[in-house]
């Protein structure tokens, strides 16, 4: 019993360190929710693999496929920025997003008027049809 009981707990141990030494992977679509001055808003992140280095897009309702700049992965953090186009102004936003397997939380912080905003930002990633 005491054998069963030991190999059960080196597996669970090995298991265990395993999960932890996976390595973040931001490629595919993520669905993401924040909010700012009170209101929750959405937009949808696209990561690619271009080679061996990442790529992507942002969307939001109003403006689709806006191309990410210094998209960069390192220790299971993935940043970069976009460019919000709202209401005749360009917003450079940039993002500081941890990656938990199919979940990522962060930070944005966008520069208007010269004043710097942050805001908590949380994303899903979708699932592949198979």
């Amino acid at each position: 019993m005491k054998t069963i009981l030991s190999a059960a707990l080196v597996l669970a141990l090995c298991g265990l360190a395993g999960a932890q030494g996976e390595k973040a992977d931001p490629v595919g679509t993520w669905k993401c929710e924040y909010e700012i001055g009170g209101q929750k808003r959405t937009s949808t992140l696209t990561i690619k693999k271009d080679g061996d280095k990442l790529a992507g897009t942002m969307s939001w309702p109003d403006q689709k496929d806006e191309k990410l700049k210094d998209v960069t992965l390192k220790d299971g953090t993935l940043t970069f920025s976009a460019v919000r186009k709202f209401m005749g102004n360009e917003i450079p936003i940039e993002y500081k997003l941890t990656i938990d397997g199919d979940k990522l939380k962060g930070k944005g912080a966008a520069t208007f008027g010269g004043n710097k905003q942050e805001f908590d930002i949380e994303g899903k990633r979708e699932k592949k049809d198979k």
